[in-house]
C-alpha cells in the first residue's frame, strides 16, 4: 500500500469477511478510527475483531507496526501515514 495512508493487514481466516482482501487502506488517525472505518466498510470483519461494546475481542491481537496496541495507548494509539496495522488472531494448541 501507499505510504500516504495506513495499511491494515487481514489474516487469512478473516479475509472472507472483506471480500478476500489481504490488506485494506485507511486514512485513520488512531486504532479506534481504523476500527470504526472497518465497522462502516466491512461490518462482518469488524464483528469478528470487536465485540458488541467496541472492545477488541480477547482472542484478537492488534499490532501497530511491531508493537502491540496494548503496549502503547490502546485504541487511542496514534497512526501516521506509512504505519501498518496488523490484525492477528491468537493461536493456541493442545
Amino acid at each position: 500500500m501507499s505510504p500516504s495512508g495506513v495499511t491494515i493487514f487481514v489474516p487469512g481466516p478473516l479475509r472472507a469477511y472483506c471480500d478476500g482482501a489481504r490488506q485494506l487502506a485507511s486514512s485513520a488517525a488512531s486504532v479506534r478510527d481504523a476500527l470504526h472505518a472497518l465497522e462502516n466498510n466491512h461490518p462482518a470483519l469488524y464483528r469478528n475483531v470487536c465485540d458488541e461494546t467496541g472492545a477488541v475481542r480477547r482472542h484478537i491481537n492488534i499490532f501497530v507496526n511491531t508493537s502491540h496496541m496494548r503496549d502503547r495507548e490502546g485504541l487511542d494509539t496514534v497512526l501516521v501515514p506509512g504505519d501498518e496495522l496488523i490484525i492477528l488472531p491468537a493461536v493456541s494448541g493442545g
